[in-house]
């Protein structure tokens, strides 16, 4: 486990991070979200022993990031943003090359080579040059360097910024394979991506933790008012007058649409409640037709919006 307690940096007077406290279970997919600014790379870079802490301590398990900057780094694989790649080697040539400053050699060296490149699907690359891969190549090639050591704990800061859909669906399916054996804490800005690959989620603002828990948790604690559309067959006068007594329903929006068949009704919901099961109810009894009806949830942008529109403004 990662025991982070009372963590604070300083950048001369700036204070970049905030006195923050969180733990990183064994086995979990994190989520480490915040705005540009926020503290997220200073605080990965103070977890991977880069840099020290201003204050405050990181513990993984029994080691500390004072005392213990080796064995942390032997645990840890690493991805910065900018992927440490030399462009002027063949990913064969580069993966030999970091498994020299990780001391794998003879069987092992060979054994950990021809798994990196079947977990990360570098087969169709391996003796190409850096240079000439693709931005997703390179990324599968960063996350290979970050593995080969057989880490515990693999920390990616931003592992598919720049990638186009097809490439960040690859990574993320990667990074969900991967964490079926490893802990990993993810840093990205794709909220979408949070939501489909982490167990948890840590949203800083302003080198504060502002929120911590599931994407569904986050979600239901910071749900407002929700809004609830439906298109109706025919003629729906008294449409108004019928949904207003319902409990829940704060604000009723009624549109024609072009096309005089259907009209749509938008019903902005208070705060725990649900009005569908009434809406129909009403419904049938007035004998109106419903072509659709759905209810708009919140999302996990809406959330991180929320959370970080003070830093953002």
């Amino acid at each position: 486990m990662i025991k982070i307690q009372n963590l604070t940096k300083y950048y001369g007077n700036f204070r970049a991070v905030d006195n923050i406290s969180f733990d990183v279970r064994d086995g979990e997919i994190l989520g480490f979200l915040g705005p540009n600014g926020a503290g997220k790379t200073t605080t990965l870079r103070m977890l991977t022993c880069f840099m020290p802490p201003t204050e405050g301590q990181i513990f993984f398990n029994d080691f500390t990031v004072y005392d213990d900057s080796l064995e942390i780094r032997r645990m840890v694989g690493y991805l910065p943003e900018n992927a440490p790649l030399y462009d002027y080697m063949s990913v064969k040539e580069y993966l030999d090359y970091i498994c020299d400053l990780r001391d794998i050699g003879g069987a092992k060296r060979t054994e950990r080579m021809d798994k990196m490149v079947e977990i990360c699907g570098l087969s169709p690359v391996f003796g190409r040059n850096i240079e000439e891969l693709s931005k997703g190549y390179r990324q599968r090639v960063g996350i290979a360097q970050a593995m080969i050591h057989e880490p515990d704990i693999l920390i990616l800061d931003e592992p598919t910024v720049g990638l186009d859909p097809n490439q960040i669906v690859e990574i993320r399916n990667l990074i969900k394979e991967v964490g079926k054996e490893k802990t990993v804490i993810l840093s990205t800005h794709i909220l979408s991506e949070v939501d489909a690959t982490c167990d948890r989620v840590v949203i800083i603002s302003s080198g504060e933790i502002v929120a911590d828990g599931s994407p569904a948790a986050l979600r239901g604690e910071m749900a407002g008012e929700s809004y609830v559309s439906l298109e109706l067959k025919g003629n729906v006068s008294g449409v108004e007058e019928a949904f207003s007594v319902i409990p829940g329903v704060e604000k009723i929006t009624v549109s024609p649409d072009n096309d005089e068949i259907a009209t749509r009704i938008g019903i902005n919901v208070m705060k725990g409640y649900d009005v569908r099961e009434n809406v129909f109810k009403t419904t049938v009894n007035k004998g109106w037709t419903i072509f659709e009806m759905h209810q708009e949830k919140k999302n996990l942008e809406d959330v991180f919006r929320q959370l970080t529109q003070s830093q953002e403004g």
